[in-house]
């Protein structure tokens, strides 16, 4: 199926080793077939096999940042925070709180130090960066509270952080990105803290997976094929995945009302799973007067700007995500 899909043609090294780390993982999952022991393999290989975004790794890392943790609201533990902060400011700045990638099942904050450190030096801004807790140890709704508690923690000390509260926006990837427009979500119907944006990075919305682009991105897919993310949801939903009753705080494409959300920008690549649910979130918002830049990458597969860096489309990608950022910020 993969070689019958015309991919980009700078992205065919990422390609053939993305579909052998594939290979390699499904491997390592199909003796189980109980869903939550799948879900559960699933996890153990990915941590096994290093499915960590591998943007700037070899950039110095800004002394700067530094490391907090603060209480959650209702559950009682804490929430690790990192935060990175240009080398010279005299002023208040604005703020990107980032939620990271990883299926809902992996990733932490501790993967893209080097990444978020030159980010908020190229936009002048400071970037809190929110450790939630992960699936299938922690379902739903443990990660998108923690991402929220985070959010208005950073909202409360936005003096003692030297933050423009005004000037405070959401950005995720993947997995990060479904729960960033879920943190938007929920801030919506909470009253606060209001947020001037919503970066959604090839977000993880709907665990339906029915859709033309999930059944089209399966088995050797280069990166997060169909089953993949069908265990994914797995872990963070249990039994009630696909159910009528998901909250839209879990899969915010289930959402009925989408007005008065902040401004988006939502990116997505033309042969990835993701593809046509993220079209339809897009579309539903500008439906809901919410503006909305939308971009589409043919040929090109899920995160394959951090396996194929220098590729034309990667940077291409980069530049015009980092651009509206920066745009956003800019407003008062």
């Amino acid at each position: 199926m993969v070689d019958e899909i015309k991919f980009d043609p700078e992205l065919k090294a990422a390609i053939e080793e993305g579909s052998a780390h594939t290979k390699m993982i499904l491997d390592a999952i199909q003796s189980f077939k109980d869903p939550d022991e799948r879900a559960m393999a699933l996890k153990r290989a990915l941590l096994e096999f290093d499915y960590s975004d591998n943007i700037g790794n070899t950039l110095e890392l800004n002394e700067a940042s530094e490391q907090i943790t603060i209480p959650r609201s209702n559950s009682g533990g804490s929430i690790r925070l990192k935060i990175y902060r240009p080398d010279s400011h005299d002023r208040k700045l604005p703020c990107v709180y980032n939620i990271h990638g990883g299926g809902m099942i992996v990733g932490s904050i501790d993967n893209n130090e080097a990444q978020l450190s030159s980010l908020s030096e190229t936009l002048g801004a400071i970037i809190i960066d929110v450790d939630y807790r992960l699936a299938p140890e922690n379902p739903y709704p443990a990660g998108v509270d923690d991402c929220y508690d985070g959010l208005v923690w950073v909202w409360n000390h936005a003096d003692d952080l030297n933050i423009d509260s005004s000037r405070i926006g959401l950005f995720g990837e993947s997995a990060g990105g479904g729960l960033a427009a879920a943190t938007a979500l929920k801030a919506r119907d909470s009253g606060g803290p209001e947020i001037l944006f919503q970066a959604l990075i090839a977000p993880m919305l709907d665990d339906r997976n029915n859709t033309p682009s999930s059944h089209m991105c399966s088995g050797l897919w280069p990166s997060w094929p169909r089953e993949m993310n069908v265990l994914g949801w797995r872990a963070l939903l249990g039994n009630r995945v696909g159910m009528n009753n998901v909250s839209p705080y879990a899969a915010p494409a289930r959402a009925e009302n989408l007005r008065n959300l902040p401004s988006a920008y939502i990116e997505v690549g033309g042969m990835e799973v993701f593809r046509d649910e993220d079209i339809l979130y897009a579309k539903r918002l500008m439906e809901n007067n919410v503006p909305v830049e939308l971009h589409v990458y043919p040929g090109t597969f899920h995160t394959w700007y951090a396996q194929a860096p220098e590729a034309t489309v990667s940077k291409r990608a980069l530049r015009n995500r980092m651009e509206w950022v920066q745009n956003q910020l800019k407003k008062k």
